[in-house]
């Protein structure tokens, strides 16, 4: 009898990274149910979004999102457990750091149905981030911590995971999985550059969207100026959320150059494969940067992926207009090998498929 598993997401990258597994979960013959619990409501998750980047379709939509965390994980919790009471999986998988993929793994506990948590083990030492109490807890109760890093396997052995019944492996990174099969459909499919009139701009690439940039007028305020000043020898590319843009609205400044609407992923592979370089305060960007062969500026006071700034890819400055542009500065002459293999080259989502078709 082929092995049953329930992968459960809630926001758009869970999406992105649950394909790279169930690819390889479909050839070893694995029969997958997908839960999407609603968490990020996304009007660009229609049909073409799943057709174009080759995702299944999700067999449960919970439409669970727009409410605290206190009563959304509930709600998740919830209905989750229904759905694993009637299909009674071997296994299920949880990625990241999300309310779904917490909710998720206390519902399988409860029901002892055994938890993989992928992307296992990263740290921002940060209590108040509520995606650090999420990893915590559910790294806790996991059966499978797939990390992609030796980073995330050190802090697991720094909290006594060693002790507890439990499995650590270090997969590698199915993000960087994603990137490269991505890459090639991004450059048929993608006309951004084009469309943009980028061809031949010398440009750089940012995001604002952490809580602690937006909902901090001083930090905001601090980011918009550096770009502003930056703005003067770079074209900004910065795709913006319609909320940050409101907020930015009633700052006391503006903007020295014109943001562009939210983009899906295969236009924001060409917009980090073209760049000169990278600002941002996003996890994932982060290490596509890297993967791309983009040197990065982070704008958070401390980053999960330290590894990437320990060999001098990544740089974090906090929100201090001269850090920023002290950094932006230093990167026109900054030289690193991009070659290093910090997540696993391409490989992440094999191992983890591997694992769980042999995990009892």
């Amino acid at each position: 009898m082929s092995k049953k598993v329930v992968t459960i997401v809630g926001a758009r990258p869970q999406f992105i990274k649950a394909a790279t597994i169930s690819r390889e979960l479909q050839k070893a013959g694995v029969n997958e149910k997908i839960i999407h619990t609603g968490q990020h409501f996304d009007d660009n998750m229609s049909q073409i979004f799943f057709d174009e980047m080759d995702i299944p379709k999700p067999d449960y939509n919970l439409n669970i999102h727009s409410l605290s965390h206190g009563a959304m994980t509930g709600r998740m919790i919830e209905e989750i457990e229904e759905i694993l009471i009637q299909e009674k999986p071997d296994c299920i998988i949880v990625y990241g750091d999300t309310n779904s993929t917490l909710a998720g793994a206390l519902a399988a506990q409860k029901l002892h149905i055994p938890i993989a948590h992928v992307e296992a083990g990263l740290r921002s030492f940060n209590m108040k981030m509520p995606e650090e109490v999420n990893r915590i807890l559910t790294d806790r109760i996991s059966n499978l911590l797939f990390c992609p890093t030796e980073n995330a396997i050190k802090n697991l052995k720094n909290e006594g995971f060693d002790n507890f019944t439990c499995s650590v492996i270090r997969s590698g990174d199915v993000m960087q999985d994603a990137a490269l099969y991505y890459e090639k459909k991004a450059d048929e499919k993608s006309s951004i550059i084009k469309s943009l009139t980028l061809d031949h701009s010398k440009y750089i690439l940012c995001t604002i969207h952490r809580q602690e940039n937006t909902d901090d007028l001083v930090r905001l305020k601090s980011i918009i100026s550096s770009l502003n000043e930056l703005s003067k020898n770079y074209k900004i590319v910065l795709p913006i959320h319609p909320r940050t843009k409101n907020i930015i609205k009633d700052l006391p400044i503006h903007l020295n150059f014109e943001p562009i609407s939210p983009v899906g992923y295969f236009d924001m592979i060409q917009l980090i494969k073209h760049c000169e370089f990278v600002i941002t305060d996003s996890g994932g960007l982060q290490k596509e940067a890297f993967f791309f062969k983009k040197f990065c500026i982070t704008t958070r006071d401390e980053t999960e992926w330290i590894e990437l700034v320990e060999n001098g890819f990544n740089v974090v400055v906090g929100a201090e207009q001269e850090k920023i542009l002290s950094e932006a500065i230093k990167i026109v002459n900054k030289s690193a090998n991009f070659d290093l293999d910090l997540y696993g080259k391409g490989k992440a989502s094999r191992i983890i498929a591997y694992e769980i078709l042999k995990f009892n």
